[in-house]
């Protein structure tokens, strides 16, 4: 058993939206195969693999750094032999041979990218959708009910209040019992407003959460927590920059309701930051890591490990990035659930053919591996890099 190749192509994903930080006209993801010796039905078993959105593609250091790491490895020395199967962990760790520590920047969007490639081809080799190999490893009962919530709400020309209003009512028609929408990216007034015009239109039937994309400074963050707390919000989410633990841990002095973070922290170790000095309450708010963002699930259990030190339960992980990765793994290791991008970022996001939303939930199908190949737009993506 051996991994043969692994290929990779950055492609576009670009959307004319913008948040309070950044717009989408230019965005890019990576698209990785990761081909094994592996044959079942008659065809070898490719991994496949891609990086959450908000990052751009990591094509030059899968390419030049990651990859040959692992093809000029001792194929023996990336295999779990107890179980006749690569070992996510070995190959994670031979992709991290020679790299120093710290710096979780662009490097962790690599290793991510390539991690859920290897665990999709783990999966498929035992046959299993990765959620039923997740639970069966680590001792749990899988549950394929996931919650999701859907996010939109982006700033982009021309929209108002009207169509704002519109898109959230199309989250709700398709079963959406929480929807999201950015704030930070026009006045507070404004914003006021349109937080208004979305709650009008949803009334009883959902929850709205907002989101600032690490926008303000401390007085702006205050400022928005007095305006927000009028609201019954079922999160304020990333109000400063993600590094700034002080600012995050102040605001539980303006603001009582939930509050979310951690989508741009990419390592255990900063996880661990957060959670000592960010003023995190585990009754109430919730943590946003990204597996695909921050080296992947062989780090996202290492992160689950520390937030146990901390008392948090693993259900108060709700990750960023609306991919079926996470999707899996919140079914597999008991997350509280996952976002969704129902009309953003195709053919990356959304589920497989055929499932849908129902009262603020998905059942995920029984399809070897991460699911891939029961979503017909992504598939077709995906084999023709693998061709």
């Amino acid at each position: 058993m051996r991994i043969l190749d692994v290929r990779e192509i950055t492609q576009p994903i670009a959307s004319p939206i913008r948040n309070a930080y950044i717009d989408f006209t230019k965005m890019t993801t990576s698209l990785v195969a990761v081909v094994t010796d592996v044959v079942r039905d008659g065809k070898p078993v490719v991994g496949y693999g891609f990086n959450s959105n908000g990052r751009y593609g990591q094509g030059g250091l899968i390419r030049e750094r990651f990859r040959a790491r692992i093809l000029e490895a001792d194929p023996t020395s990336l295999l779990d032999e107890a179980r006749d199967n690569i070992d996510p962990a070995k190959v994670w760790a031979t992709m991290m041979q020679n790299e120093k520590p710290g710096g979780h920047g662009e490097r962790s969007v690599a290793v991510g990218t390539l991690d859920m490639a290897i665990w999709d081809a783990v999966a498929k080799i035992e046959g299993k959708p990765l959620f039923r190999l997740l639970a069966e490893r680590h001792g749990r009962e899988a549950n394929p009910s996931v919650f999701v919530y859907a996010a939109g709400g982006y700033y982009y020309p021309g929209k108002d209040n009207s169509a704002l209003q519109a898109e959230m009512r199309g989250y709700l028609d398709r079963g959406y019992s929480v929807v999201k929408m950015k704030i930070g990216g026009a006045s507070i007034d404004e914003d006021r407003s349109r937080i208004e015009a979305v709650l009008k239109e949803i009334g009883g039937q959902a929850q709205l959460a907002v989101d600032a994309n690490g926008r303000f400074d401390l007085e702006t963050g205050i400022a928005y927590a007095k305006m927000l707390r009028d609201y019954p919000l079922f999160w304020y989410e990333e109000i400063g920059d993600p590094l700034d633990f002080a600012l995050q841990a102040a605001m539980t002095e303006f603001y009582p309701g939930p509050m979310a973070t951690g989508e741009n922290l990419f390592s255990h170790q900063d996880a661990r930051n957060l959670l000592r000095y960010g003023g995190m309450r585990p009754d109430r708010d919730w943590l946003q890591f990204d597996c695909a963002l921050s080296y992947g699930l062989v780090e996202y259990l290492r992160t689950l490990d520390v937030l146990k030190q901390f008392g948090w339960s693993p259900s108060r992980c709700i990750p960023h990035g609306g991919h079926q990765m996470s999707l899996m793994i919140a079914a597999g290791l008991g997350l509280g659930g996952n976002e969704s991008y129902p009309d953003l970022f195709q053919p990356y996001g959304g589920f497989p053919d055929g499932v849908r939303v129902e009262d603020g939930r998905v059942t995920m199908p029984e399809i070897p591996g991460i699911g891939f190949e029961g979503k017909s737009d992504l598939i077709k993506v995906m084999r023709e890099l693998a061709a």
